[in-house]
């Protein structure tokens, strides 16, 4: 059986924490590899500190979990990590693993990938890009909610496939391959390759948008 998107870039992620060890750099402000390894584990081990996000009382208990597995030997993690989530976790199922982890699992593998001075995309292949676009249509509505977004948005393939983020004509309109719209809308804007056009003072703003929170 052929392996999903998300289980390729979970594999090819593992294989990165390992070449670069404990303490590199990522993308996550204040976390290095050890931290990022151990925040996904939790993520997807740990439901009773999964909360945070939508009830910020529980933030003191979900740190202290992942400062738990941080704890742990690196390879130990990474180990869990690479195997993913355990029976009887929702994420084992096919549909519910390319729901969630799609764009988790890219996210992450280019936090390590692009943390240093020198980086470049990877040549993904189509179905990959496909599959990153279909999820961009659903995981936009939360990455790039109205708070965060200065104006309405639209995200356009090379193929000229666009998905439009708000309501009304967009007023900058981002083209780039999915993945880095993905990357782009989880709020790694500096380190993506895209091109952005509109009025300037809202391309700086949506290129300095607090998107993916």
């Amino acid at each position: 059986m052929a392996m999903s998107v998300a289980s390729r870039e979970r594999a090819a992620l593992a294989d990165l924490f390992l070449e670069v060890g404990p303490d590199a750099p990522t993308l996550c402000t204040g976390w290095d590899t050890r931290a990022l390894a151990a925040h996904i584990v939790v993520r997807e081990r740990r439901w009773d500190a999964g909360f945070s996000t939508v009830v910020p009382a529980a933030l003191a208990w979900t740190r202290r979990v992942q400062a738990g597995y941080a704890a742990k030997p690196f390879e130990q993690v990474v180990a869990m990590f690479r195997a993913g989530p355990p029976w009887p976790s929702p994420l084992r199922i096919p549909a519910v693993d390319r729901a969630f982890n799609t764009a988790e699992m890219l996210v992450h593998h280019e936090d390590v990938r692009r943390a240093g001075e020198v980086w470049a995309p990877r040549e993904l292949p189509p179905k990959a890009q496909d599959a990153f676009w279909r999820v961009l249509r659903r995981s936009v509505l939360f990455t790039m909610r109205p708070r965060a977004r200065p104006c309405t948005v639209a995200l356009a393939r090379p193929t000229g496939e666009r998905i439009v983020v708000g309501r009304g004509e967009p007023a900058v309109t981002v083209t780039g391959d999915p993945s880095e719209l993905m990357i782009f809308s989880y709020g790694r804007q500096a380190r993506t390759r895209v091109e952005l056009a509109g009025p300037d003072d809202l391309v700086a703003a949506v290129a300095g948008a607090n998107f993916g929170t």
